[in-house]
């Protein structure tokens, strides 16, 4: 069965065959599937954390394949995961896309992964540059999956991550993989010691808000907000927004594809 959607925008309608809405309830049909899994004596539960209503509809369609008994539970933005995350005891995957509203690149990776270090990630993601890719691994996510997969692929994808394994791409394990460009792994690593809290607020920061537009979107004084930024600055080692808003461009995925590029061309250039 399908549970609310969180959070999101208020131009989105959530788009559903059987016409249900965001806060209602739906069986899924059940399948002969013969991996389908299950989870003891619980259903399994899935938080799908998607922006576009169509793809919503292939992931949830996915899972049911995957495990016909689960129940499925839907986010339109990285605050509305979060809500999602603290209100439900136990999820036993989060599916999460990459490009979400008011995010930077992996920083929503970043956000879910520092409030919820316990709960198994794996990206759906159209991203397909092999940096992306690496540097999404390299914050501990249980795998990464091409939003280009079939229905059977992506059911075949999330069933490897339930058992344990981190499901990639055929063409990316073909690969060599490199680890995240050098800069990349460095603000990583510091983003990594930011509370959620001071998370939040460096996106803010990013989006051009200042102090009191800060304090009134996340209901809290200016003062505390002018604390956050001093302790963002101080971990992030800068020296002012600007330079922290400069860093956080090193995990946008221009920045990370371009990285890779100049990896190989610098390579190509000494052999």
């Amino acid at each position: 069965m399908r549970g609310p959607s969180a959070g999101g925008r208020s131009d989105h309608r959530p788009f559903d065959l059987d016409q249900a809405g965001p806060g209602r309830l739906r069986h899924p049909p059940m399948t002969s599937n013969p991996a389908a899994i299950c989870n003891g004596s619980r259903a399994m539960r899935f938080l799908i954390v998607e922006d576009h209503p169509l793809f919503r509809e292939a992931l949830e369609g996915a899972l049911q394949l995957a495990a016909p008994e689960a129940e499925i539970l839907e986010a339109t933005s990285i605050d509305g995961a979060l809500e999602q995350l603290s209100a439900t005891a136990e999820f036993d995957l989060v599916l999460l896309d990459l490009s979400m509203p008011g995010t930077t690149g992996l920083s929503g990776i970043v956000r879910i992964r520092k409030a919820f270090p316990r709960a198994p990630v794996v990206i759906v993601s159209g991203h397909q540059d092999p940096q992306i890719i690496s540097g999404a691994l390299s914050l501990g996510v249980s795998g990464y999956i091409l939003k280009s997969s079939s229905k059977q692929e992506l059911a075949q994808s999330i069933g490897e991550a339930l058992r344990g394994s981190v499901c990639v791409p055929s063409a990316y394990r073909a690969l060599r993989p490199q680890r995240a460009a050098g800069p990349a792994r460095e603000l990583l690593k510091r983003l990594h010691d930011l509370t959620p809290q001071q998370l939040r607020v460096l996106e803010m920061l990013k989006r051009g808000l200042q102090n009191k537009q800060i304090a009134y979107e996340l209901k809290i004084s200016e003062t505390t907000v002018k604390v956050h930024v001093s302790d963002i600055l101080r971990k992030l080692n800068v020296l002012s927004r600007t330079k922290a808003i400069v860093e956080m461009s090193r995990i946008d995925f221009a920045t990370l594809a371009g990285a890779g590029t100049r990896t190989k061309h610098d390579r190509a250039q000494s052999e």
